[in-house]
C-alpha cells in the first residue's frame, strides 16, 4: 500500500529505522527516501526547505531551489517529530497530501507529486491534536496507518538480536576483535 503511516514511540526506539524498512521493502525502494528531522528546522526555513522556492521569493533566494518533498518524488519523504511543525507549515502539508501537489515559495505553479509519507513522533499524536499542536485534519491525514514501537524495555527478547547485530559490525569493521 502507499498510505500515509504515522511512527509514534518514544526518543530512541527507531522510529527512522522503521521508516526506511517500509521505504526499502516498497514499490518504491528504487527511489528516493528523504528523511526530514522537522523540529531542527526554524520555522521560518522549514516550508522553504519542503516545498523549495523561487528565485526572488525571499532575500538571499537567488536561484530556484526544490524542496524535499519534490526530491523525493516517487519515492518516500519520511517527516521525523512532526508535532513541532507550526500551523501554517501544517496548512501546507495538508495541501500537498490532499492534492499531490507542491508549490515552491514565492511560485503560483503547482507541480504534480507522487510521494509516500511517513512521518513519526515521539509524543501521543492524539494529545498533540487535543492541544492545538497538531491540525486534526493532518492528523487524521497521516495517521491512514499507526504503528507503534514500544521502548526496548518492554521488548527484552530484542536485545540478544541487536547484541548479535552489533558485535557482527564491529567485528567486520575491524573495531573490536571477538572469538568465535
Amino acid at each position: 500500500t502507499d498510505a500515509t503511516i504515522l511512527i509514534t514511540g518514544e526518543t530512541g526506539t527507531g522510529k527512522e529505522v522503521l521508516a526506511r524498512g517500509i521505504h526499502y521493502y516498497s514499490p518504491r525502494k528504487n527511489n528516493s527516501f528523504v528523511p526530514v528531522a522537522v523540529g531542527t528546522l526554524p520555522d521560518h526555513l522549514l516550508e522553504a526547505e519542503l516545498f523549495g522556492h523561487v528565485r526572488g521569493a525571499f532575500t538571499g533566494a537567488n536561484t530556484d531551489k526544490e524542496g524535499l518533498v519534490e526530491a523525493a518524488d516517487k519515492g518516500t519523504i519520511f517527516l521525523d517529530e512532526i508535532g513541532e511543525v507550526n500551523f501554517d507549515t501544517q496548512h501546507k502539508l495538508l495541501r500537498v497530501l490532499q492534492e499531490k501537489t507542491v508549490r515552491r515559495v514565492g511560485s503560483v505553479k503547482e507541480r504534480v507529486i507522487d510521494v509516500r509519507f511517513v512521518s513519526a513522533t515521539n509524543e501521543d499524536p492524539e494529545e498533540l491534536v487535543k492541544k492545538n499542536k497538531m491540525r486534526e485534519d493532518l492528523f487524521y491525514r497521516l495517521n491512514v496507518i499507526q504503528l507503534n514501537i514500544p521502548p526496548l524495555r518492554e521488548r527484552k527478547e530484542d536485545i540478544p538480536i541487536l547484541a548479535y547485530h552489533f558485535l557482527k559490525l564491529y567485528k567486520s569493521s575491524g573495531l573490536v576483535e571477538v572469538e568465535e
